[in-house]
């Protein structure tokens, strides 16, 4: 299923906008996804939090430090699809 994100944008706390290769978009809750642990701890500070950036190459959203989303799992949340993983499980 993998679809690219072609857009994000931060949006406020914890919610980011995201839009799909497909069209589909979405605000997504990162608060209710992640821990703010290991790699994603830096990501608590909402000032850091804001500094999201498109890797377009890889389709998906990342920051500096490391972090990144796996884009199947924010489609999924988008458009209340299982993941493709789960289909086959």
């Amino acid at each position: 299923m993998l679809k690219d994100i072609t857009e994000v944008s931060h949006q406020e706390n914890y919610l980011l906008y995201i839009k799909f290769e497909d069209g589909k978009d979405g605000i997504v809750d990162i608060s209710q996804l992640i821990e703010f642990t290991a790699i994603f701890a830096r990501l608590q500070d909402i000032n850091y939090f804001k500094t999201v950036k498109l890797n377009p190459e890889w389709g998906t959203i990342y920051w500096e430090n490391g972090a990144d989303l796996d884009p199947d799992v924010l489609y999924s949340i988008v458009t209340n699809e299982p993941i493709p993983n789960q289909l086959s499980r």
